[in-house]
C-alpha cells in the first residue's frame, strides 16, 4: 500500500505557496539579527477560508464516503476551525454535518467560525462546560442520527486520527519538493501544536521524506504527556495504513510549552503582538488561538538569538483566521491615536 492508495476526496487547492517574509525579517533586526523567514501558506488551502484541517479532511472524507456515511460528526470548541471545515467538507461531498461544541452559545450574534457553521447549515449542539460532557453529547448525537436513518461517521477532535494524519504526510512530501525546487534548506519548521494530528503527520512525513529541517512545535494548550503518546500512536497507525516501514516514538514529539499563556484560546500579549506584526509588515492575518501563539514563539526565539541569523526557518501557517472576528475586543484594546482613531500598536 501507499499514500496514493488511500481513499481521498479532493477539497484543497494545492500546492499552497511558500513565501518569504522579508519585511518581517527587517522588523526583527534584519540579516544581522534575524534568519530568513519563509511561510508555508496553508491558510490558502481554499475550502471555507482554508487552513490545515482541509488537508486532513481530504483523507477523512474519503474514508467516510468509502464507509457509506451520510453525515460527518465531530466536536471542538465554539470557535473550532476543525468544526467549520468539517461542515464545509461534508457539504462539498454531499453529506450532512453535525457539530458538538464545548462551552455555551456566544450570545445572540454568532461570530467567526460559529457564524460559518450556521451558514453551512450544520446541526450545532452545545455540550456545556462540564468536563466529560463532550463525549456524552457526541454519543447522544450519534445515536440520534442512527435512529433517524442516517449513517454517521465520527471524526475525532482536530481530525487527529491515522487517516487525518495522512494529510500532513502528503504535505511533507509537498514541502520537501517545493524547498528543493526553490533551493531552500530551512533549519527549522515552526508550527502550532494543538490536538497533535498535524504534528503526527509532519513527524511521520519528515521521517519518510528524510527532511533536514527540525520540527519545532509551539504548544497552544496543555496535556503534553498524554498528547505525545497520542501523537506517536496516531503517526505509527498512519504508517501502517500506508504500509510504510517508518516508525516514530514519543521522544520525537517535543514541543515548546512556554507560549501557552493562561490556557487554550486565551491570547497572550506576545500572540496579539505577533498578529499585529504579520498584518502590518506582510499583510498576512494570523489567528489568536493557534498561529498567533506559534509566531510569538518564533519571534521570541529570533529576538533571543536562539536561531543563527545566517540560516532560514519555515513557518507553517495553519489558518484559523475566522476566529479573529470573535476576538475583536481584545485585538482593539490598545492605545488611541491623538486624532481619536483607534490604534492597534
Amino acid at each position: 500500500m501507499s499514500l496514493e492508495s488511500q481513499p481521498r476526496f479532493p477539497l484543497a487547492t494545492l500546492p499552497t505557496p511558500i513565501q518569504e517574509a522579508r519585511r518581517l525579517r527587517e522588523a526583527l533586526g534584519g540579516p544581522r539579527r534575524s534568519p530568513r523567514i519563509l511561510i508555508k501558506r496553508d491558510d490558502l488551502t481554499g475550502l471555507a477560508f482554508g487552513g490545515n484541517k482541509v488537508r486532513k479532511l481530504e483523507f477523512l472524507t474519503g474514508d467516510a464516503l468509502r464507509a457509506g456515511a451520510t453525515v460527518l460528526v465531530t466536536s471542538g470548541a465554539v470557535q473550532s476551525n476543525h468544526a467549520r471545515t468539517t461542515a464545509a467538507a461534508a457539504r462539498v461531498a454531499g453529506m450532512g454535518a453535525s457539530l458538538v461544541l464545548t462551552g455555551q452559545p456566544e450570545g445572540p450574534t454568532a461570530q467567526g467560525n460559529l457564524l460559518l457553521d450556521h451558514l453551512l447549515g450544520a446541526e450545532v449542539h452545545f455540550a456545556g462546560d462540564d468536563p466529560g460532557a463532550e463525549a456524552a453529547a457526541v454519543a447522544t448525537v450519534m445515536e440520534s442520527l442512527r435512529q433517524r436513518g442516517e449513517r454517521p461517521y465520527l471524526i475525532p477532535i482536530g481530525g487527529s486520527s491515522p487517516a487525518g494524519a495522512l494529510g500532513y504526510v502528503a504535505a511533507s512530501l509537498e514541502i520537501t519538493e517545493q524547498l528543493a525546487a526553490l533551493g531552500e534548506a530551512p533549519v527549522r519548521l515552526y508550527f502550532p501544536a494543538g490536538s497533535r494530528g498535524t504534528q503526527a503527520g509532519l513527524t511521520l512525513g519528515a521521517r519518510i521524506c528524510g527532511a533536514t529541517y527540525r520540527l519545532c512545535g509551539i504548544a497552544v494548550s496543555g496535556g503534553e504527556e498524554e498528547k505525545k503518546a497520542r501523537a506517536a500512536r496516531v503517526a505509527n497507525a498512519a504508517a501502517e495504513l500506508m504500509g510504510a516501514a517508518a516508525r516514530v516514538g514519543e521522544e520525537d514529539f517535543q514541543t515548546h510549552q512556554e507560549y501557552i499563556g493562561p490556557g487554550y484560546a486565551v491570547p497572550t500579549p506576545g500572540c496579539l503582538e505577533a498578529i499585529r506584526m504579520l498584518a502590518r509588515h506582510e499583510g498576512i492575518f494570523l489567528d489568536p488561538v493557534y498561529t498567533g501563539k506559534a509566531m510569538a514563539g518564533l519571534i521570541d526565539h529570533i529576538v533571543n538569538g536562539e536561531i543563527d541569523a545566517s540560516s532560514t526557518v519555515l513557518f507553517l501557517h495553519t489558518g484559523g483566521t475566522p476566529a479573529l472576528f470573535a476576538f475583536a475586543d481584545q485585538l482593539q484594546k490598545d492605545s488611541i491615536r491623538e486624532d481619536g482613531r483607534r490604534s492597534l500598536s
